[in-house]
């Protein structure tokens, strides 16, 4: 990972790791994808031939896996052909190369973290200008082949971006409230744990963390106890969001499908929609 300093705050980048991919696979004078996956392609397991060197998959796919540390902007299209690492096959090398495409285009693209006057005195925090924020949306049976969904959040620390996940879950969901709450659990436990990593490191964090959700439903069910018609086929432990909520540490809003940004990590986007955190 490279790390610059400015005036405008800290970038990290894999350029060279990048440009690297690029020669393995072969692609260094490539034509460029606009975007990390094709919106159109549905990849199965039953699809094209066996490839007769599935190393060679496993390897570049296991290089780009490293690469989104820097990299969300290809979380999701990672995430997707991770999940035929055992037996891939033509149908899902294409896809592969597309991501690789898509990188050639500005290799040089990857995180920045500015000071925005979160900290004002040296050793101590602000807790009025300290604050911890979670998107978090789910594409509900959008998986083809089993019809689970896809989870992704993303959390800020103030402004800038500290962490970011894009997973299929290992459940069926009965219905979108169900897929969405699910997605919820999964960052209400990442933004507990970065309030602990922050007082473990002397910083004391006293307003609730913010949750953005899409879903109005998902939200009743994390407020309201009573709400049986969309929970009976929640599991219990999914209920650890309505109680961080009823303690006051997490405060959920609803947030537009528009102004969404957890919804690069659900679902592949066109050109454009996948470049909001990152930079060239």
């Amino acid at each position: 990972i490279e790390v610059s300093y400015s005036e405008v705050g800290i970038a990290l980048c894999q350029r060279k790791y990048t440009l690297d991919i690029l020669s393995d696979a072969s692609l260094s004078d490539c034509k460029l994808s606009d975007s990390p996956m094709d919106p159109l392609v549905k990849l199965d397991n039953e699809k094209g031939e066996f490839l007769h060197d599935p190393e060679k998959y496993r390897r570049l796919v296991g290089k780009l896996n490293y690469l989104t540390i820097t990299r969300l902007d290809i979380s999701f299209a990672v995430s997707v052909v991770s999940q035929f690492m055992s037996a891939p096959r033509t149908t899902h090398w294409q896809p592969v190369l597309h991501i690789v495409r898509y990188l050639k285009d500005a290799p040089s693209r990857g995180l920045i973290f500015r000071d925005r006057g979160h900290l004002h005195i040296a050793g101590y925090s602000d807790p009025d200008c300290l604050e911890v924020t979670g998107y978090s949306d789910a594409n509900w049976a959008g998986c083809p082949v089993d019809r689970r969904f896809t989870s992704g959040y993303c959390v800020f620390l103030g402004r800038n971006l500290v962490s970011w996940k894009s997973k299929k879950q290992s459940v069926v969901s009965c219905s979108s409230a169900e897929a969405e709450y699910r997605a919820m659990v999964n960052v209400t436990g990442e933004l507990q744990w970065i309030h602990m990593l922050l007082a473990e490191i002397g910083f004391s964090v006293t307003r609730p963390s913010t949750l953005h959700c899409d879903n109005q439903s998902a939200m009743h069910i994390a407020s309201n106890s009573v709400f049986h018609e969309r929970t009976k086929h929640i599991e219990v432990d999914c209920h650890f969001v309505r109680e961080k909520v009823n303690c006051g540490e997490l405060k959920l809003v609803h947030t537009r499908s528009e102004e969404q940004l957890a919804d690069i990590f659900t679902k592949p986007l066109r050109s454009g929609e996948c470049l909001i955190f990152v930079i060239s």
